[in-house]
């Protein structure tokens, strides 16, 4: 058998697959040298496309904490608590002009039927509150005087910064013992430490024995609920005040006296489930819609409210989806416009280098080459300017929470996660692909005749 017989080896894949990585890496090369010869068109050409990914950085950040921050105000308030609170009937005013003292709300009877839920609720806190004034010396300063039970602190979230919390002692044994918020403490002792000083409330001297620190105030739930200003209670034990202010308060207003008779103000139930799972938000709804049953049956009039923060957390989780989604719209619409100033600037660069591609068909570059060369030369713009809007958006998240503070005195929350910088590099990508493919055809299409003959 003859030599000359044999057929050829075929080339490899590997050395097929290396050509080809040659030929990209060579186009890389190219891009780059055109977008420097051309610094300020190339700038121009992004910056649709920068403002784009720092936009959806920025807005995506400033966004979820926003959001994050009234989530965590909403959760300090407990997914799983049910508060219910005593509220004047509209008719009351009538009545109390006839009676002279209004009488309506939940009573110590409430309280007891609610305890027979078992193990259904882990706590009860009940709350008396009254306007009052707090004096030491010859400082005064109104606040709120709030009757309640050691539970209250865990249930609403609250911290000390020295001392302690109402106890059982203080309860059963009805001390004179108190705890002060952040701001009625620094009124009434602005240059002291208040631990072991008495006050007087209501003509009945009080021994702090803790103070809080400052807490931000909660919102209102959709009127069923007021907003609460911890940093201006004094609290005292639940018992005490039923022996040392009692069960009627006079209320004077501008040439009038009129007295309320409320039992209790404010219940606080936290239901023993997990508000992360379904079948625990089911729980804590039944309860709710248990206790409105049971209250329907033993009041005459709707004197009572009952809210459950947990209708708060759902619907701010459901607008929390809806921002990401308009941000996300924003976003996009911004690089699609950037994607359309690459292509214009694609298109006029192929007119630009007609010749250029004249030449390179002459030599023997295939139409599959003049399309790798401007699509690459496309993707590479964009992912440069998807890497500087990264890092300006970055620098905008670091550095206005600080400015706000500085200049505006105002909390600009903001929560970085990596999720929204590698979507905003990657469509950037995308965007060059999508957006310099026509050009790259348009350039692999000229008749190379033509080409070279343009001037």
């Amino acid at each position: 058998m003859d030599i000359r017989d044999i057929p050829p080896v075929p080339p490899l894949a590997a050395a097929t697959g290396f050509e080809g990585l040659n030929k990209v890496r060579r186009s890389f090369v190219l891009a780059i040298r055109s977008l420097w010869l051309h610094k300020l068109r190339a700038f121009l050409s992004v910056l649709g496309i920068i403002i784009g990914t720092s936009a959806v950085i920025a807005l995506m950040a400033f966004g979820k904490g926003s959001m994050q921050d009234a989530l965590e105000d909403i959760k300090r308030q407990g997914a799983t608590n049910i508060v219910v609170r005593s509220v004047k009937p509209p008719d009351e005013g009538a009545t109390a002009s006839r009676s002279f003292v209004a009488s309506y709300g939940l009573k110590v009877a409430d309280l007891s039927r609610m305890g027979t839920f078992g193990g259904t609720i882990s706590k009860m806190v009940p709350m008396r509150v009254f306007p009052t004034e707090v004096r030491y010396l010859d400082r005064m300063s109104n606040g709120r005087l709030v009757a309640t039970t050691e539970d209250y602190a865990q249930v609403n979230k609250l911290t000390l910064s020295s001392g302690r919390f109402l106890n059982d002692e203080d309860n059963f044994r009805k001390l004179n013992h108190c705890v002060l918020g952040a701001g009625l403490a620094d009124k009434l002792f602005p240059f002291e430490d208040p631990m072991g000083k008495s006050v007087v409330i209501q003509k009945q001297e009080y021994r702090v024995v803790g103070v809080l620190i400052d807490r931000m105030p909660t919102g209102g739930t959709g009127g069923s609920q007021s907003a609460e200003d911890y940093n201006n209670d004094v609290y005292i034990s639940f018992d005490t005040a039923k022996v040392r202010v009692g069960s009627t308060v006079v209320i004077r207003t501008s040439g009038s006296r009129g007295g309320e008779r409320v039992e209790v103000s404010q219940v606080t139930l936290t239901v023993d489930a997990d508000f992360e799972t379904s079948e625990g938000r089911e729980k804590v709804r039944a309860v709710g819609n248990a206790i409105k049953g049971m209250l329907k049956e033993d009041h005459l009039r709707e004197d009572w409210a009952v809210s459950v923060p947990l209708d708060r957390l759902e619907e701010a989780e459901r607008a929390q989806a809806r921002f990401t989604s308009l941000l996300v719209l924003i976003a996009s619409i911004s690089l699609f416009v950037g994607g359309i100033g690459i292509m214009n600037i694609m298109l006029a660069t192929v007119t630009e280098r007609t010749r250029e591609i004249g030449i390179r068909r002459a030599l023997g570059a295939k139409q599959r080459d003049i399309i790798i060369q401007f699509l690459v030369e496309a993707v590479v713009q964009t992912t440069v300017g998807g890497l500087a809007g990264l890092t300006f958006g970055v620098i905008l998240v670091f550095g206005l929470p600080p400015l706000s503070r500085l200049f505006f005195e105002t909390n600009l929350p903001a929560q970085l996660s990596w999720q929204p910088m590698a979507l905003s590099v990657g469509v950037s990508v995308i965007v060059g692909v999508v957006f310099g493919l026509y050009p790259a055809w348009r350039a692999a299409k000229l008749d190379p005749i033509e080409a070279l003959r343009h001037d």
